[in-house]
């Protein structure tokens, strides 16, 4: 596995929740990370970002690790559920409460 998976691979794993994403939480740079966080906000978890805008190795790696061609990308328990428009679907119908939920995801403080 090259170094740029290794670094994915254990951003995935050592949290619940990962957002690969264009910007950050409070400063999202584009619409779809901006429409991801939303939802997450919205679902009241914890989650962990990465701006792969600060490393073009984790941008285009991330792509390659998902075989996934867009960013943002979500991870809950080092699965892979897709990207913002997939998190939208399942958000509307009530799928992602309910994985988070059962994957037994940790709430956000405050």
């Amino acid at each position: 596995m090259s170094d740029v998976n290794t670094r994915i691979s254990t951003l995935v794993n050592d949290s619940d929740v990962v957002l690969f994403m264009k910007g950050t939480p409070l400063f999202p740079q584009c619409g779809f990370s901006s429409r991801a966080v939303a939802i997450l906000d919205h679902c009241g978890i914890a989650y962990e970002s990465v701006d792969v805008l600060q490393d073009m190795e984790i941008r285009q790696g991330i792509k390659a690790y998902s075989d996934w061609p867009t960013i943002p990308q979500l991870y809950v328990k080092g699965e892979f559920l897709g990207g913002s428009d997939i998190m939208m679907e399942m958000f509307e119908a009530g799928e992602l409460q309910q994985l988070l939920d059962e994957k037994q995801v940790a709430k956000a403080e405050g």
